[in-house]
C-alpha cells in the first residue's frame, strides 16, 4: 500500500508509538523512585526492628511519615501525576480519592474505639449460680 491509503484510515506515525503528550517516565525516574521506595521502606522497617527510638509515639510518628512521603513518590515516579495532567481530571480524582480514604479510615476508627468503650465488661463464669 501507498503512504496516500494509510492516510485516509486515520493512521499516523504517533498511534503506535502512544504518543499521546504525556510523560510516561524514563529509566532514570523509574529507578529514583524505586530507590526512594526502599529508602523510605527501610527506615521505618530498621526503626522498629531495632527499636532504636524508645518512645513509639515517635516511632509512630516517623512510619506515618515516611508512609506520607512514600505516597507522594509513588505519585509523581510511578503514576506520573502533576496538576496540570488530563486538564486537573487526575488532580480531581486524587482529591475524591484522599475524601474517600479520610472518611473510611475515620469512620472505622470511630467505630472500633465505640465498640471498645461500649463492650460489656466480661464476667466470671466461676461465680454464676
Amino acid at each position: 500500500m501507498s503512504a496516500d491509503a494509510h492516510a485516509g484510515h486515520g493512521h499516523d506515525d504517533h498511534a503506535h508509538g502512544h504518543d499521546d503528550g504525556r510523560d510516561h517516565g524514563s529509566f532514570k525516574s523509574y529507578m529514583t523512585g524505586f530507590i526512594l521506595s526502599v529508602i523510605l521502606t527501610a527506615i521505618p522497617f530498621y526503626l522498629v526492628m531495632t527499636g532504636a527510638i524508645e518512645n513509639k509515639n515517635w516511632t509512630i510518628a516517623i512510619i506515618v511519615a515516611m508512609a506520607m512521603v512514600q505516597i507522594v513518590v509513588h505519585m509523581i515516579y510511578f503514576l506520573h501525576m502533576n496538576s496540570t495532567s488530563d486538564g486537573g481530571w487526575t488532580m480531581m480524582a486524587l482529591i475524591f480519592t484522599v475524601i474517600v480514604v479520610v472518611i473510611a479510615l475515620s469512620g472505622s476508627l470511630w467505630v472500633m474505639y465505640h465498640l471498645n468503650v461500649n463492650m460489656m465488661p466480661v464476667h466470671d463464669m466461676r461465680n454464676m449460680p
